[in-house]
Parts: C-alpha cells; sequence; structure tokens
C-alpha cells in the first residue's frame, strides 16, 4: 500500500468506527419520551419551577412508611405526600385527596407534566392521589405511598380510572 494512502485510510477509518460505536450505543439506550424532555426542559415560570420541586421532595421520600392520616415527616399517606411536598416546594395543597382534587386545575391525561398530580376515583369520588413523573413506554409513572403496611414508592397506575389535575397555575 503506497505511503500516501494509509493516512487517507485512517481518517476514513476513524469517523466510520466512531459512528458506528454511537449508533450501537442509541440502540441500547432506554427509550425516551417527550414527558422526558419536558421534565428536564426549562420551566416556564416561577410556578412551574416550584411544581419540579414539589416532585423532587416526593422523590426523596421513597421508602418512608405509609401511616394513614399522616403528613409528614418520615411517614404519608397518599395526599399527606402530596400536601407535604408541594408545601416544602412553597405551594399550599388542601390535606384530603378529595380536597386536592378540586384544588387542582383539570387537565388532559396528555398533557401531564412532572410533578402535576393524579387522582383516583372509583365512581363514588377520588379516594388517592399520587404525583405524575412520566410516561414509560406510554405507561404513567408516578410516586405515591399506596397503603398500610407498605412504603413510598414509584409505581404504574394499577387502574385506568384517574384523571389528571396540575397546580402549575
Amino acid at each position: 500500500m503506497p505511503a500516501l494512502a494509509r493516512p487517507l485510510r485512517t481518517l476514513l477509518t476513524v469517523p466510520l468506527l466512531a459512528f458506528a460505536i454511537l449508533a450501537a450505543a442509541s440502540a441500547f439506550a432506554p427509550a425516551t419520551d417527550a414527558s422526558a424532555a419536558t421534565a428536564t426542559s426549562k420551566p416556564s415560570s416561577a410556578r412551574q419551577q416550584k411544581v419540579l420541586r414539589a416532585a423532587s421532595v416526593a422523590l426523596r421520600q421513597i421508602g418512608d412508611p405509609y401511616r394513614y392520616g399522616a403528613a409528614g415527616p418520615g411517614s404519608f399517606d397518599c395526599s399527606g405526600l402530596m400536601k407535604y411536598s408541594y408545601q416544602k416546594a412553597g405551594i399550599k395543597l388542601p390535606r384530603t385527596a378529595s380536597a386536592q382534587s378540586k384544588r387542582a386545575h383539570r387537565i388532559p391525561k396528555g398533557k401531564l407534566r412532572r410533578g402535576d398530580l393524579m387522582f383516583f376515583t372509583d365512581g363514588g369520588g377520588v379516594y388517592h392521589a399520587a404525583m405524575f413523573l412520566k410516561w414509560n413506554h406510554g405507561r404513567a409513572v408516578m410516586v405515591h405511598s399506596p397503603g398500610s403496611g407498605q412504603h413510598v414508592r414509584r409505581d404504574h397506575p394499577w387502574t385506568k380510572r384517574w384523571f389528571a389535575g396540575t397546580m402549575r397555575g
């Protein structure tokens, strides 16, 4: 091989290898969705920043035990976790899930952003509250305090009987 062809081949091979490595890495990367982009994009307002702070507070409570009527710190029921998280972020929420659902501005599920609220209903009223984190393969991911004997955790809804609400303004 001529001496000039070898450096030229190296100049062509390195970018092609780099491209192949990046393509392979992206094929195995976790799937992302619009909510992930929304969660990391710059908040549009001071109120949105507070809602994002509430999500951070709620996530720090993961592992804390459920206790009926508890609003932290250290133990929570579902609405107590929402109240505590939002209060720490500078937004006042009522104490119960039902009252929180009346205070929140109802939005379509497709408009949910990190920190928005999810209210579960059985047809007779709201019985559970959770905080939306993101969409993962078309399923909502939330943080909540599920019930007796359990702990605050990330989870997927167990039913489609829920609606979305926001405190973004």
